[in-house]
């Protein structure tokens, strides 16, 4: 797990908005894309439309939706983050 990966998880102990994460880690959109990519991939983070509303793994669109996600960190993410 990279740095950036453990903070990125950091924050998503809790329900969180792309916008408030990237503030968060002082990144811009292009820095913290590909990691959020790679997390998804590994099945570390789950993805939300609303707060209410999360989607299942074959929807989600990180390319293209990635800004209007909210995230949390998966059982599978909060494993590797306290390993």
């Amino acid at each position: 797990m990279s740095d950036l990966e453990f903070d990125i998880l950091d924050e998503l102990y809790f329900l969180i908005h792309f916008d408030d994460l990237r503030e968060a880690l002082g990144l811009s959109d292009d820095d913290l894309k590909p990691i959020l990519s790679k997390m998804v991939r590994k099945k570390w983070l789950r993805c939300y439309t609303e707060p209410d509303i999360e989607l299942d793994a074959e929807s989600i669109d990180i390319e293209i939706n990635f800004r209007k996600y909210y995230y949390l960190a998966s059982k599978e993410g909060l494993k590797a983050h306290t390993s």
